[in-house]
């Protein structure tokens, strides 16, 4: 008999090309991870070349005096401040309120780029988020010496409404606070795509170079002193990956649908070859053999039995098993209870006089 299993030459044709495929893709990735840029990082960090990064503002910085000191952890930050020194958190919302008021409550000044409404409760009572705007220049409209000097600038994201102690500019997307603390609805002045438009880099040295030291914390995300509960996948990713991926789900849905329209009905076609009964039924032995099923093979001997006797007897299907034996007993003179509903046998031995007896049964009641 030919074997129809695939062997390991089969498997490995069958898959050499997906799997190459797979190889290509992942050394590529590799190559182009390795190919970037030492400097590139995260958006708003100081090392970081890409368009969202800000390597030309700490450099900016550094040409006018300032040290600037890049950190990523609360503990780090803690340990680079001082009295003298400029604080920015770039994304506060990984740090917990009460952290970001220990820390600003350290340094002279602090910058904090986009703070949500839950920080702002805490750390500055009266200032609320009034809404959001897209990026595009805007006029200072306000006193604050760092924005009358830069002019109009690229800037939007949150829009601040601020207490009787703040002053507001750009329509709210900065706010001052007491003269240390400075809300920015947005990081676009700090980026380096952005550090040339407008007055955007005049903005950005007023308020980080105030100082002979800026320390420049871009929070981590799995910084556990930062005060903020473990989020889930799904709260730190995107929302441009979240609506994409809620696309691709649409998308793939169409696609089946689409595909299934051309599901006809089932083709009915003749086996290969024919396979007689008996085959069957001493293959199902065999494995009751094997797997040493004697009591399970006894039950559907006697089960098989009593449905060939109740038509003989002219019992229903539903018939009792006291009323098969009263039949029977009828019939021939003999108990059948034992044989028919007692122990299942156990071992092969008791399991073919099973069978005879059962055979001797059935031509007994249709001889009687």
């Amino acid at each position: 008999m030919t074997t129809v299993s695939p062997d390991a030459r089969r498997i490995w044709r069958a898959a050499r090309a997906p799997v190459f495929i797979a190889v290509v893709l992942v050394l590529g990735a590799i190559a182009l991870m390795l190919a970037r840029d030492s400097g590139t990082h995260g958006a708003l960090d100081p090392g970081s070349a890409d368009p969202g990064g800000s390597r030309a503002l700490a450099n900016l910085l550094a040409q006018q005096g300032i040290r600037v000191v890049p950190v990523h952890t609360l503990a780090e930050t803690e340990a680079a401040l001082s009295d003298d020194a400029t604080l920015l958190v770039t994304e506060p919302g990984l740090v917990g309120p009460a952290q970001l008021g220990r820390l600003r409550g350290q340094v002279a000044d602090a910058v904090f780029v986009a703070p949500g409404q839950e920080i702002l409760d805490l750390l500055l009572p009266g200032v609320v988020v009034r809404g959001q705007r897209n990026v595009t220049v805007r006029s200072p409209g306000c006193t604050v010496a760092a924005a009358v000097a830069a002019g109009n600038v690229v800037l939007g994201g949150l829009e601040y409404e601020a207490h009787e102690r703040g002053r507001s500019c750009y329509g709210g997307s900065l706010v001052q606070v007491t003269g240390s603390t400075t809300l920015l609805g947005d990081g676009a002045p700090l980026t380096n795509e952005r550090l040339a438009d407008e007055g955007d880099a005049a903005l950005a040295l007023r308020l980080l170079g105030r100082h002979g030291t800026l320390v420049w914390y871009v929070p981590s995300p799995g910084d556990p002193a930062a005060g903020v509960s473990e989020r889930s996948l799904t709260d730190l990713l995107p929302r441009g990956w979240l609506f994409g991926a809620i696309q691709l789900a649409v998308a793939g849905f169409l696609f089946a649908l689409w595909r299934a329209r051309r599901l006809g009905p089932v083709v009915v076609e003749p086996l290969p070859v024919v396979v007689r009964s008996a085959e069957t039924t001493e293959g199902r032995a065999r494995l009751y053999r094997r797997s040493g099923s004697a009591a399970h093979a006894g039950g559907l001997l006697r089960s098989a039995a009593i449905e060939r006797l109740r038509p003989v007897l002219g019992l229903g299907a539903g018939a009792e098993p006291a009323a098969v034996v009263s039949a029977i007993g009828a019939r021939t003179g003999r108990d059948a209870g034992a044989l028919l509903y007692g122990p299942a046998p156990d071992d092969d031995a008791s399991l073919v006089r099973l069978a005879d007896e059962l055979d001797r049964l059935e031509r007994e009641v249709r001889g009687s």
